[in-house]
């Protein structure tokens, strides 16, 4: 279930996913409106990053200790996170438009949400932590709904 205890590995994938979004405060895409958001999906998304935050940092389980092969999810939610730093990157560089913000990357649709869920489960998959897999599922509702919501609309 976890062994509480601050967690530096989650610290790190808190950090990864915060600067980029602080960043992005000043970059917004111009059409960007979040007005119509879907208010079930808002709800699931808000619990689900509350819940992620204080799990990812509670619990000792998702920091290294050594090698097994427990560690090839630790390894494949770190290369997530990359991928996620490296659509932020090509996005900065974009035109910044919605078109840019909900884009694919690698074929994982809706990237910058998709990215960091994924990876966050594979964490608490990792840690063998129960609340951060629940608590990512909720977000990971919320947020790529979210997304894909947005998404649909910038396509009709």
């Amino acid at each position: 279930m976890g062994h509480l205890g601050f967690s530096y590995v989650g610290l790190i994938f808190l950090l990864m996913l915060t600067v980029p979004n602080l960043i992005w405060t000043k970059h917004r895409p111009k059409e960007y409106d979040y007005r119509n958001e879907n208010k079930v999906l808002l709800v699931l998304e808000r619990v689900g990053q509350v819940c992620v935050t204080c799990t990812a940092l509670a619990f000792s389980d998702f920091n290294i200790h050594g090698w097994s092969a427990w560690s090839f999810w630790l390894i494949a939610a770190v290369i997530l996170m990359i991928m996620y730093e490296c659509w932020w990157i090509r996005y900065f560089k974009s035109r910044k438009t919605l078109k840019d913000f909900y884009s694919s990357f690698y074929g994982i649709p809706v990237a910058g949400a998709t990215l960091p869920v994924i990876a966050f489960f594979f964490l608490g998959v990792y840690g063998k932590v129960i609340w951060l897999m629940g608590s990512v599922t909720f977000l990971g509702i919320g947020h790529i709904g979210i997304h894909l919501q947005h998404l649909k609309e910038i396509q009709s």
